[in-house]
């Protein structure tokens, strides 16, 4: 198979064959309203192979649109990670306190790199330098409206521990200061067991000579 051919896969992918236009909803029902939000959905779309989808039912968890940022020491060759009690981690075989990197969520009008500086100083008691933005996804995009977008924010970690975390929010978090080696050691063994540290991590794993290198 020449190079050419193994591209073309990839190039058919590149544009969604459908979009929004071709999704028939005919009903939307709130079941509940709090801090997120549960919808009902009543609809059909088209099919792959022509024509439409029988009426189904779904339902879609509303969330504000989320940042997280993966504090990186260049100099050091090393990483502030937060931990934190977790309640969808509540019947984790180990434990509901996670290793993290620090995150939160996209308020009104606020921009993500604003988000990220923002959620550095409340959970982790640092100021970022450079932001790199790593990339953006759906966490769950089967029953969740939710985007996250990664960043790699440049810091010196000197200094950086203790409990930290707003009193309105209930938050209680202690920052780590890890070695990548001992980070990553961490990511292998399970215990760094989300979506965004695993995506992060494996990043920065890539791109990280190339950060060193600038020094």
């Amino acid at each position: 198979m020449s190079d050419t051919d193994r591209t073309q896969p990839l190039d058919a992918l590149a544009a969604a064959p459908f979009d929004a236009g071709d999704v028939e909803l005919t009903e939307r029902r709130c079941l509940h309203q709090g801090f997120f939000r549960l919808d009902e959905l009543h609809l059909r779309h088209r099919l792959f192979e022509g024509g439409w989808s029988a009426p189904m039912v779904r339902e879609v968890h509303h969330r504000h649109d989320a940042v997280g940022v993966l504090l990186y020491d260049v100099e050091r060759d090393a990483v502030a990670l937060v931990e934190q009690f977790r309640p969808g981690a509540l019947a984790d075989p180990d434990s509901p306190w996670k290793l993290e990197i620090v995150a939160g969520l996209v308020e009104h009008g606020e921009s993500l790199a604003e988000v990220a500086r923002r959620e550095a100083e409340e959970e982790a008691g640092c100021t970022v330098g450079e932001l790199i933005e790593l990339h953006t996804y759906y966490p769950s995009p089967g029953a969740c409206d939710e985007r996250v977008t990664l960043f790699c924010g440049l810091v010196d970690s000197r200094g950086l521990g203790g409990i930290h975390g707003l009193d309105e929010e209930h938050e209680d978090i202690r920052v780590h200061v890890l070695s990548f080696a001992r980070a990553w050691e961490l990511l292998m063994a399970g215990r760094l067991d989300n979506a965004m540290c695993l995506i992060a991590f494996h990043w920065l794993a890539a791109e990280r000579a190339s950060l060193r290198a600038r020094r």
